[in-house]
């Protein structure tokens, strides 16, 4: 094997001398059968196969080939491009179709594409694969056509106290070897949203039969105006409480009353909030897990606020994301 020697750093010799390996070795590569550089590049990612075909003209030939980009299609591929594949002439450019825009699967309940990066499987599932309780009953949600979503339907929250979304996906159906984030779409309904500006919801996200891991989240920020407190993903909930069950003739000493909210602050600065997506919908992430090349049957991932019995509304879902860490 080649040693690299480091060069006068003042003179720039290191680097010279590097780049005169690096053209060596790729010469050196450019020399192998061009089915031998695809089979090499076919083990590696997406982006590498980019980047290693600037070497020269024949590895740009072959890191361009059907057998290179076969390999990181799913296996289903050929399924899920019919609608699209009369005007694709190469693995590559439905690789790509998939990675830019995502298909709709299983009666439209689903959405899936490619991470362009790595190759790995992302799915959405919409509102209606999801169990929303009370979903079906007109007074407490509702289920509306919003031109922004990828799905025909997204359900939008009239007025609940018991909020408690579920779904699930199988692991056969993600990629293998990967860890995998969950995330909620949604929207808030302007001027008509209320009851999540301070109270967390509390997420799970786990295999089906263990204890799933959970966390609280908040699905609203900025000013709680009926408190008067500022909100910048801190949770306050407790201070709430204690204010809806003072009595009018005990008075909690002041110290006692400025330690509880600090002690709330201090609790909630970590809780996780929403953030804004380029396409206009707000995310907040529930979860991770891990999918090995072990056996698991599906993932359990769960939203839910019933503690407070406070009356919300206003959320829009359009579903639950998983996509790579």
């Amino acid at each position: 094997m080649e040693q690299i020697h480091g060069g006068d750093s003042n003179s720039g010799g290191g680097s010279s001398r590097n780049d005169e390996i690096v053209a060596t070795r790729a010469s050196r590569f450019d020399t192998l059968p061009e089915d031998c550089i695809s089979k090499v590049i076919s083990h590696t990612s997406p982006r590498d196969a980019c980047v290693v075909a600037s070497v020269s003209k024949t590895v740009k030939s072959a890191a361009q080939s059907d057998l290179v980009w076969e390999m990181f299609l799913p296996s289903e591929y050929s399924s899920l491009v019919v609608a699209r594949s009369a005007n694709l002439l190469s693995k590559k450019e439905i690789f790509l179709s998939l990675a830019n825009d995502s298909v709709l699967i299983e009666d439209g309940k689903k959405s899936f594409w490619l991470e362009k990066a790595s190759g790995k499987k992302c799915f959405m599932l919409s509102a209606m694969e999801l169990s929303i309780i009370w979903g079906d009953a007109p007074a407490y949600w509702q289920w509306i056509t919003v031109p922004e979503s990828k799905f025909e339907k997204v359900a939008e929250l009239r007025n609940v106290c018991w909020f408690e979304i579920q779904g699930k996906i199988s692991c056969g159906m993600l990629s293998k070897g990967t860890h995998y984030s969950v995330y909620v779409v949604y929207k808030t309904a302007y001027g008509r949203s209320y009851g999540f500006d301070s109270v967390p919801v509390e997420a799970g996200v786990g295999f089906v039969g263990k204890e799933a891991t959970k966390k609280s989240v908040f699905l609203e920020s900025g000013m709680d105006s009926r408190s008067g407190f500022g909100y910048s993903g801190i949770s306050h909930a407790a201070v709430s409480r204690a204010f809806r069950m003072r009595r009018p003739w005990l008075r909690v000493p002041r110290e006692e009353e400025e330690e509880e909210v600090e002690g709330e602050r201090e609790r909630g600065r970590n809780v996780e909030g929403p953030k804004e997506r380029v396409d206009g919908w707000s995310e907040v992430e529930l979860g991770r897990f891990f999918i090995d090349n072990g056996g698991c049957d599906e993932i359990e991932i769960s939203l839910m606020e019933t503690q407070n019995g406070n009356w919300k509304s206003g959320l829009i879902i359009q579903g639950i994301e998983i996509r790579p860490v």
